[in-house]
């Protein structure tokens, strides 16, 4: 079975670390499914829901992976929908932690 990038461990980023380029994103990005690359700086993907609560409890549920990860996204919460976004703060683009972390997300997301 090939290994998920959701099985991979975040690394926390050091400051000074370059950032992904365009080259390097696109074979991350087409192991994840529906996440956008926004200027080769963030991921995002937009999770819909059939009501408010259901909204409410995918955030729960990410919640604990983000804290476990130390790797934080920044959730956009409205009826009916979740929207993630992620990119690593201290370099104001993306590591292959951003994509570890997008595809966790997605496991949450999954049904079980």
């Amino acid at each position: 079975m090939a290994t998920s990038l959701a099985d991979n461990k975040c690394v926390p980023c050091r400051g000074g670390t370059p950032p992904l380029t365009r080259d390097q994103i696109v074979p991350l990005q087409d192991q994840l499914d529906g996440w956008l690359v926004d200027a080769d700086t963030k991921l995002i993907k937009t999770f819909k829901f059939k009501n408010w609560l259901e909204a409410v409890d995918f955030v729960n549920r990410i919640s604990p992976v983000a804290e476990a990860e130390n790797h934080h996204p920044d959730l956009y919460v409205r009826w009916g929908e979740v929207r993630v976004y992620l990119w690593t703060h201290k370099i104001n683009g993306l590591t292959e932690s951003d994509f570890y972390m997008a595809a966790k997300i997605d496991r949450v997301f999954a049904p079980a």
